[in-house]
């Protein structure tokens, strides 16, 4: 097929493709599968556990913590009425950790206000275990950590949160805490 050029250099398109025929529809009919419901099964299973264990306290709670763990003041949090195996499973990474938040580097103000962000931003998409790095106050004077006590005082006024524990060494140790947020 040769087709016309203008003076320009340029193909005239509708001549080039003056011959060319439309192919005629397939003879196989149009089957579309409905693709799988958008339902989160995993999340709803992971809420459907932790509700019954918060309600019945089925399980005890099983002697993984590290010497000393349970005992220190603001290692962990668990709301009235929720079952304290809960603790062990956000411990042993039970719930699957769905955000996380470093605050190394804000001053109070701005971990105050990162925080109050970073969760309720949390429980709009509708997160149940995040994770918050507050930091071991190595840099800080004294070697002291500034917000690990000040995060987990917040924590715990937050009607939201339904507990929380310092993080195992390989997700931070107690420079960070997990916290296991009320469902929608």
């Amino acid at each position: 097929m040769a087709a016309s050029q203008h003076a320009d250099g340029d193909v005239d398109l509708a001549r080039a493709y003056a011959d060319v025929r439309r192919l005629p529809p397939p003879k196989r009919a149009k089957l579309s599968a409905p693709g799988p419901a958008p339902i989160p099964q995993q999340r709803i299973a992971d809420d459907r556990e932790a509700l019954e264990a918060s309600k019945y306290a089925t399980e005890q709670a099983p002697d993984t913590w590290e010497i000393g763990q349970e005992h220190e003041a603001g290692q962990t949090f668990l709301r009235h009425g929720i079952g304290s195996d809960v603790l062990a499973k956000l411990r042993r990474g039970h719930w699957s950790v769905q955000g996380e938040l470093d605050l190394h580097g804000h001053t109070t103000v701005e971990a105050h206000d990162a925080l109050a962000d970073f969760l309720e931003e949390s429980r709009q998409r509708g997160a149940r275990c995040v994770r918050v790095i507050h930091g071991k106050g190595l840099t800080s004077p004294n070697r002291e950590p500034v917000l690990k006590g000040k995060v987990r005082t917040w924590l715990s006024r937050w009607n939201d949160v339904l507990a929380y524990s310092e993080a195992p060494p390989n997700s931070g140790g107690g420079g960070a805490v997990l916290i296991l947020l009320r469902g929608r």
